[in-house]
């Protein structure tokens, strides 16, 4: 589908602030899980790395399905997989609060609650780039904020109803603040293509006569009137014969003309049928074969594939850190008393600051977003390299800070997916993409505490 110029204004600055409001209610709570998590220690009595897999499968599952995401946008829209997915999401954030042990959790928080922000993180994206061209870098970096913004109040906001409510009563509240997505789903308006008839009359047009059971052309006006003619000469000359004549002439034409009507009608419309059948079978088929060879256009270009290998080291890396910075810091024995905000907090800020201010940057014209976003993976290594010699609570509030700014290069993924591919296949792309990003998000935390363990023995 050809979408009509771009308007970079309008109702895409409503589109910007109900995506923004989207990923905040959506991301909020899996992205401060940190703070569920040391919750959930105490409530099943399960193993730090069984937990974590919790927070893991939260912020992966929906990554990993971003092809699947992908292709719910574009079947049926950004407003019906929102307004789908804000059910998800609040569902299994109030079924969590009845989970009877860790691996209802998986379920309930890990797959529903992942499965539904990936589908809304992949519908807002792409709405948002199909209102913005010039603009579009500024546009995403304010809607990523969203899930930022989200992890520097919910940490505080689950905090304080875990003191006031209780575990189960701190999820059903938030559970119950995430249906607001539906009534931001609602006002994504669809962009409309520019030079596309109207949907009724393509889908009329688009439709072949064979597969239709019953069809008749219509007749022009000297059609007609022949046919009347010649009925009114099969009358006229069936009244100059004898009645029984007539009676049994009538007859033997009626039933005749049943058998054969019968015969052939039973005959046409199995033929047409299995002919219908046919051609949708492998008009699916083709559709199917049409995505894997795309997909396999898109590895050859080198720059997509350099992104796909970036993007998943950058998450087995790049993500532990929201989930693990606070067991770190005890860990070094940082003094609980030297703490002016939480690290996480801290963290969820600075990824606001950062998406926005990249997502700018990513707008003028003498900057290179693909450079631009090596130069924040590269910072990022060295950032995660001088965790281990962090001792104090002023330098792991640096890291994090740092680290959260660096996080924020989320912002300008799509608009150098966007760059390397072109917008008409940005969904596809980006949902492969994205299943790489969520591989490296469920690998890393388990793959940190793996190497924590054998760090232990050997020293």
């Amino acid at each position: 589908m050809v979408f009509r110029k771009p308007p970079d204004g309008g109702w895409g600055w409503v589109i910007v602030a109900v995506s923004f409001v989207t990923q905040f209610l959506c991301y909020g709570s899996p992205l401060a899980v940190g703070v569920l998590y040391v919750e959930w220690l105490d409530a099943f009595g399960e193993g730090k790395g069984k937990t974590a897999w919790v927070g893991s499968l939260a912020n992966g599952i929906g990554l990993l399905a971003s092809p699947v995401c992908s292709i719910c946008v574009s079947s049926f829209g950004a407003r019906p997989v929102a307004i789908f997915s804000g059910f998800m999401v609040a569902g299994g954030l109030m079924m969590s609060s009845f989970a009877p042990n860790i691996y209802f959790l998986y379920i309930s928080y890990g797959i529903v609650v992942g499965l539904g922000c990936g589908l809304l993180y992949t519908a807002t994206v792409t709405i948002t780039c199909q209102y913005f061209d010039k603009r579009r870098g500024l546009a995403l970096g304010l809607i990523s904020t969203g899930s930022s913004v989200g992890l520097f109040i919910y940490a505080a906001l689950q905090r304080e109803l875990i003191d006031l409510y209780g575990l189960d009563g701190c999820l059903l509240i938030v559970g119950a603040l995430s249906l607001n997505i539906l009534a931001c789903g609602s006002l994504m308006r669809p962009l409309e293509s520019s030079d596309s008839p109207p949907p009724e009359k393509m889908c009329v047009d688009k439709v072949p006569d064979q597969y239709f059971v019953y069809h008749e052309k219509e007749k022009t006006v000297e059609e007609n009137i022949s046919i009347l003619e010649k009925g009114y000469n099969d009358e006229k000359s069936a009244n100059n014969m004898p009645d029984y004549k007539q009676d049994s002439i009538l007859n033997k034409n009626v039933l005749s003309s049943i058998n054969v009507n019968e015969k052939d009608t039973y005959k046409k419309k199995v033929v047409e049928q299995t002919n219908f059948c046919k051609q949708l079978a492998k008009r699916k088929w083709q559709l199917y074969l049409n995505y894997w060879e795309e997909t396999v256009v898109l590895f050859k270009n080198k720059v997509f594939s350099a992104l796909f290998v970036a993007i998943l080291l950058f998450d087995i890396g790049g993500f532990p850190p929201s989930l693990l910075m606070e067991d770190v810091a005890r860990s070094a024995n940082v003094n609980e008393d030297d703490y002016r905000m939480p690290l996480i907090s801290i963290l969820g800020i600075m990824t606001a600051v950062g998406k926005l201010t990249l997502g700018i940057m990513a707008d003028f014209k003498w900057v290179n977003t693909l450079y631009l976003y090596v130069t924040t993976l590269l910072m990022t290594g060295v950032a995660l390299f001088a965790i281990p010699f962090a001792k104090s609570y002023l330098t792991l509030a640096m890291l994090s800070g740092i680290l959260g700014f660096l996080t924020g290069n989320w912002s300008i993924f799509p608009y150098v997916t966007t760059k390397t591919v072109g917008i008409e296949k940005l969904t596809h792309a980006y949902g492969i993409l994205m299943f790489f990003a969520g591989l490296g998000n469920s690998l890393g935390p388990p793959i940190v505490g793996k190497v924590k363990v054998i760090t232990i023995k050997l020293t």
